[in-house]
């Protein structure tokens, strides 16, 4: 099993976005401002998501590597620090799905 982990991956995106690196792809979405990085985020869910159901696992694995790349720049874009969202599914799972599904206010 790999080492690296989403929290170091929130590390290389906040130093990347720290740069002036003109050639750096995180730097260059961040700078076109939140829209951008929400649409890709959409964008590799879809494909993500349509390599699920082909059933080609390479490309399910590959897709789902950029889906957790674009959500950590959007979280970034939105300054909303990977912790938070730990700590959400932390409180999330203290409990079964189903009822935390059912706790949650009626839409």
């Amino acid at each position: 099993m790999s080492g690296f982990t989403l929290d170091a991956l929130e590390t290389i995106i906040a130093v990347r976005a720290g740069s002036g690196d003109p050639g750096s792809y995180t730097r260059k979405l961040l700078d076109a401002g939140m829209a951008k990085c929400a649409k890709k985020l959409g964008e590799e869910g879809v494909e993500a998501a349509l390599a699920a159901v082909s059933g080609d696992r390479l490309e399910l694995v590959k897709e789902s590597a950029d889906v957790l790349f674009h959500l950590l720049v959007v979280l970034r874009a939105a300054d909303v620090p990977l912790a938070e969202v730990y700590a959400e599914l932390e409180r999330r799972t203290v409990r079964t799905g189903l009822e935390e599904k059912a706790s949650r206010p009626a839409e």
